[in-house]
């Protein structure tokens, strides 16, 4: 395996240790320096200022999540009187990727992404459009909570995308971490109110009324099939689904302490580039469609890196492989006293041995 960036080996984006090692150390040996992402920023646009020059909104978002919400109440039409096995099957294969695709257009959305900075109404007006088919409100809570993520990226009580310890512990078999899987979309929503709560705001209210209401319109006019059709989508894409590989591919730590890692490949397109996801951490106020384009301007901070070319694979080993699970989920920050002594006792996931990542070579 080639070795990252020089400048960056020792930043805290390669700095990372496991939650299973976070649970098994004391409070006082950790504390939140700097998000890891920050260092690299920084480098990058001084190297490439240019970049800045990508960042904005890009909306044409708005008229593809119109056309994917309107073929979903297409399907909710058609399939209206169709029998259950047909409506599982639509629901897994086609319906669940349109609505995972949805929510990774609210992602992309919520980070204002679609109208700009300026104007964040119409940003939250899409999002709650966007959610309309999943039949779950959560488009504005999303937000809410996502800023943190990436704010707090691998800070265990303020990120609340990482696993509680309790996940940890019990989710360590392979039955036990598909289990997960099934049942990720419910514990991911459920996870931030009991770890980092925070007050209800006008948006959520209106999102949840605009919300059931249309759940109630769709059970009334086409019937509880087409509701459990697109409720089943959202909960089955979610869950245990090549699509959802994209939530463990991100930030777990299949190569040793990389904070983040991103995947190259196909199924990009449907997800509105989530893929390119160390670019989009390093620039969040890029849009999606210049993703790429970031990594072909400062490829040297990227080419090198270690990355992801399938999430079936990703969700694979997760299942199958002892040292995957939720306890796997990276996070920070060890005081820097500490960490090579970490480091050195929680050892580092050789590439050859998963078959997961893949270095390009320069």
């Amino acid at each position: 395996m080639k070795s990252p960036h020089p400048d960056l080996a020792m930043s805290w984006f390669h700095r990372f240790l496991s939650l299973a090692t976070r649970a098994a150390g004391k409070d006082e040996d950790w504390e939140f320096t700097e998000e890891p992402h920050t260092e690299r920023r920084r480098k990058i646009l001084k190297k490439y200022p240019q970049i800045k020059q990508l960042m904005g909104y890009d909306s044409n978002i708005a008229y593809i999540t119109t056309v994917e919400v309107l073929i979903q109440l297409f399907m909710c039409w058609v399939l209206q009187d169709a029998n259950w096995s047909s409506i599982l099957i639509l629901s897994y294969c086609f319906g669940g990727v349109l609505n995972h695709s949805l929510g990774s257009a609210i992602h992309e959305i919520g980070h204002n992404l679609a109208f700009g900075h300026s104007r964040p109404a119409l940003n939250r007006i899409l999002s709650i459009w966007c959610n309309l088919p999943m039949a779950v409100p959560m488009a504005v809570t999303y937000k809410k909570y996502h800023t943190d993520h990436h704010r707090y990226l691998g800070e265990e009580y303020q990120d609340v995308d990482i696993p509680t310890r309790l996940e940890s512990y019990l989710f360590r078999h392979p039955i036990t971490k598909m289990l997960w899987l099934l049942l990720h979309p419910i514990i991911h929503g459920i996870r931030p109110f009991y770890k980092s709560p925070k007050p209800l705001t006008g948006w959520e209210m209106i999102n949840t009324a605009v919300q059931l209401i249309f759940d109630v319109v769709i059970l009334k006019v086409f019937g509880v099939k087409s509701l459990v059709y697109l409720l089943a989508g959202t909960l089955m894409a979610l869950g245990l689904h090549p699509l959802a590989g994209h939530f463990i591919s991100e930030h777990y730590l299949f190569n040793g302490g990389q904070a983040t890692h991103s995947y190259y490949g196909p199924l990009n397109f449907v997800l509105f580039n989530v893929g390119y996801h160390i670019e989009h951490h390093d620039f969040p106020y890029i849009p999606y469609s210049r993703l790429p384009e970031v990594k072909k301007i400062a490829g040297e901070f990227y080419d090198d890196l270690p990355y992801h070319t399938s999430w079936c694979k990703v969700v694979w080993d997760f299942i199958f492989k002892d040292y995957m699970g939720p306890h796997a989920r990276g996070v920070g920050y060890l005081k820097d006293e500490k960490t090579e002594a970490k480091a050195d006792q929680n050892g580092r996931v050789k590439i050859e041995q998963n078959g997961v990542c893949k270095v390009k070579s320069s």
